[in-house]
């Protein structure tokens, strides 16, 4: 089903709607990649049962204790024994020590449900975000797709999709849009990253003419 290239991994703790994007692309060969594995930090969630119809290796690594640092040695040792090209964090609930982001410099991308860098940082995720947004008045919203360094929502920009924000829009219903935008996003930065057509200047990603 997948064409060889670049191996992806996925890290996932919800419904997996970013991750099943990136499945029927990689499928539909518009991502040069093979999907190694999902990873996600819960028993059962919709992205693992989308691994598991997809023939795609479904690891749940939930946190069994309060021992922080034990457990990303864990999703560490996981992760790393896949030699992932690319890691992706599509819904993953948790920050990332800033050991574990420097082990895998530039090799880390996530998506985050705002135009960044408006909304980012700590706190900011979810529908936390959508409500900020209609709070502020902001007449525009959207999606990022970034390179994850150790500070919070601060690599460079890969790729950004605006949507507009309604008089009549909710939290829900902005989150929808959001959501279709960031699948849209997601692939094509993926796919741009593995076919290596880009460079980084500082906080900017840079794409050749």
């Amino acid at each position: 089903m997948y064409m060889a290239g670049k191996r992806i991994v996925v890290l996932a703790s919800g419904a997996g709607t970013n991750f099943q994007a990136i499945i029927d692309a990689v499928g539909a060969g518009k991502i040069n990649g093979t999907i190694e594995a999902l990873v996600s930090d819960r028993k059962s969630c919709g992205a693992l049962e989308r691994a598991r119809k997809n023939t795609i290796k479904a690891i749940s690594l939930p946190r069994t204790d309060n021992n922080r640092e034990s457990y990303f040695q864990e999703l560490f040792a996981v992760v790393n024994d896949l030699h992932p090209d690319i890691i992706v964090m599509a819904g993953f609930m948790k920050i990332l020590p800033d050991w574990f982001v420097n082990r895998f410099p530039m090799k880390i991308i996530n998506t985050h449900p705002s135009l960044l860098p408006c909304f980012g940082g700590e706190g900011f995720y979810g529908h936390h975000v959508h409500e900020k947004v209609i709070e502020s008045g902001a007449k525009i919203s959207g999606c990022t797709a970034h390179f994850v360094i150790p500070d919070v929502d601060a690599g460079p920009i890969i790729l950004q999709r605006a949507v507009p924000v309604e008089d009549t829009d909710t939290p829900d219903t902005l989150s929808e849009k959001v959501k279709e935008a960031e699948h849209v996003v997601l692939v094509e930065a993926l796919s741009i990253i593995l076919e290596g057509k880009f460079r980084i200047s500082g906080k900017r990603v840079l794409f050749p003419e």
